[in-house]
């Protein structure tokens, strides 16, 4: 009886082993039809993959130019603010110093363009006039355009001092 367990057990080893190499194979074909399905759909992922990422790239870029392109307009209209402001800053400080220097001048009594210019053409219609009382033409008259000229070109410190004596003694009669 133990010979025949023997054989039994021999021949149901063989059978079991017989099963487990028929299940081996089949789970290393199975292993193999896994990977040619994953390698066949894989490229086709893959491909797929890449499209939406083109795709979401683009999209990224345009948005990005979007803002890319209101952040600029907006940097360049404070430019321009900034650029407006200072330029009517400058045109006040300018403004205010013209007034100040024209001040100081007044009060040290240096005639301005406008003083210098109405005393020129007083000049010419007293000596046109005095031609007309007279009848003879006067040197000093075509003298006096020249004489003009240079006082124009030069400030004029001395009429000036004169003229501020002259005003300076007529309130200081009309004072007393």
């Amino acid at each position: 009886m133990v010979k025949k367990l023997k054989a039994l057990a021999k021949s149901d080893d063989l059978q079991l082993a017989e099963a487990v190499r028929t299940s081996a194979q089949q789970i290393w074909q199975a292993g193999l039809g896994a990977f040619a399905k994953a390698q066949e759909e894989g490229g086709k992922v893959f491909a797929k993959l890449v499209k939406e990422g083109t795709e979401l790239q683009k999209r990224t870029q345009f948005l990005a130019n979007g803002k890319v392109n209101d952040v600029t307009g907006t940097v360049v209209k404070m430019a321009d603010s900034v650029s407006k402001q200072a330029a009517g800053s400058w045109d006040k400080l300018e403004q205010v110093f013209e007034d100040r220097v024209s001040r100081s001048l007044k009060s040290l009594g240096v005639p301005t363009q406008e003083d210098i210019q109405t005393l020129t053409k007083r000049v010419e219609e007293l000596s046109k006039s005095v031609e007309a009382l007279t009848g003879k033409k006067t040197a000093s008259r075509t003298a006096s355009r020249p004489a003009a000229k240079k006082a124009a070109a030069k400030p004029a410190v001395k009429p000036a001092v004169k003229k501020t004596s002259v005003k300076t003694t007529a309130r200081k009669a009309a004072a007393k």
